[in-house]
Formats: C-alpha cells, structure tokens, sequence
C-alpha cells in the first residue's frame, strides 16, 4: 500500500501482507517490493476492478515459495 502527498510524491509503503514499513527516502522506495495492480475483467466475479498492492521482498518468497509451478526467472543485464 502506497501513500502519496497531493503532488504525487510518494510518503510511505507498507506491505500489504506482513503490515511492514517498506524503507522510502526522498519519494522513492529503497527496497525490494513487488508491486501488484491488476484490473478485473469478464468472467470474473470482481468485473471492472482495480486492485493494487505491495509485498515486501520476504512474503513474496514465502507465498510463491507455495506455488505448484515455480515462478519463471530471468537474469535482467541492466536494472532501471
């Protein structure tokens, strides 16, 4: 979960799993988090909504560590 001034500039991120403070310095986030936000579509019974959340790095492992199918990985040369 993301907090934002009137601006646009980020102030806070907590995970929305574990309730963690994820660290931000200056509007920008200084730590692993997985950003979710996805929108609804047909044949779902959430037609027409956004969801939004954040993970910290450790309960992102913990909840893809319980996939049946491992989470696809590739190495990424440059990082933006």
């Amino acid at each position: 979960m993301r907090n934002y001034d009137d601006k646009g500039n980020l102030l806070e991120a907590y995970c929305n799993c574990c309730g963690k403070r994820l660290r931000t310095e200056n509007g920008f986030l200084r730590e692993g988090c997985f950003h979710g936000d996805f929108t609804w579509g047909y044949f779902s019974q959430k037609d027409g909504i956004t969801q939004k959340f954040d993970l910290c790095e450790a309960c992102f492992d913990r909840i893809t560590d319980e996939f049946q199918i491992p989470v696809n990985e590739e190495d990424t040369v440059e990082l933006l």
